[in-house]
Formats: structure tokens, C-alpha cells, sequence
């Protein structure tokens, strides 16, 4: 009994994920989200520990009913959606390129196995 060459056993998809250009676009989307997240997570812990452990400073009033807690808090929100657009700038520049060849690629691959 004779098997095929491992690579002949393997899906389109598990063969893109070998190539070049899949392992360059998961580096490059690391290289966005890790330091994103770590960041990120960071922001949020200052402001939990800050609510937790310096309640006077958080407690500061800025002008009216405002204090330094709500003004942190509605950064939260801000900084969620300033991430937020900013992979979307970063996928369409560095991303959506190499991830919709790869897709073609498989696409084509996966039509010429039906045919």
C-alpha cells in the first residue's frame, strides 16, 4: 500500500498556512495586537488600582459634579474606540492585502480540486 506525499494529504487551508505570506501576516498582525493589548490592559489597571487604592485623587472634583474617576472612566470608552480605529487602519494598510491574496489563492486551489 502506497500514501500520498504528506503535503498531498493536507487541505488548501493547512497549506496556506504554511507559505511565506500567512507567517509574514500573522507577524505583522502581532506585532499590532500584542503591544495593543498590553497597553491596553495597562490603561484599565491604573484606573482599577487607582479606584481602589488613591480614592481621594479619584475623588478630586474638576468642575461641577465631574470628578478624576469619571473623567477616567469615559477615557476608557475613548481609548476602546481609538484602538478600535486604529487596527482598522492598520488592517487596511498592512493586512486586508496579503489576507485577501491568500484567500484568492486558496479559493482558486479549492476550484481546481472540484473541477
Amino acid at each position: 500500500m502506497t500514501t500520498a506525499p504528506p503535503h498531498l494529504d493536507e487541505s488548501p487551508y493547512e497549506r496556506a498556512q504554511q507559505t511565506p505570506e500567512f507567517s509574514g501576516l500573522r507577524r505583522t498582525l502581532r506585532r499590532f495586537i500584542f503591544p495593543m493589548t498590553a497597553a491596553f490592559f495597562l490603561w484599565y489597571a491604573l484606573y482599577v488600582l487607582l479606584s481602589a487604592y488613591a480614592r481621594d485623587f479619584m475623588g478630586t472634583v474638576l468642575f461641577g459634579n465631574v470628578n478624576v474617576a469619571l473623567v477616567f472612566g469615559l477615557l476608557q470608552f475613548l481609548s476602546t474606540f481609538l484602538i478600535a480605529w486604529l487596527y482598522a487602519r492598520f488592517a487596511d494598510r498592512k493586512l486586508d492585502g496579503t489576507a485577501e491574496a491568500i484567500k484568492t489563492q486558496v479559493e482558486a486551489e479549492i476550484q481546481g480540486e472540484t473541477k
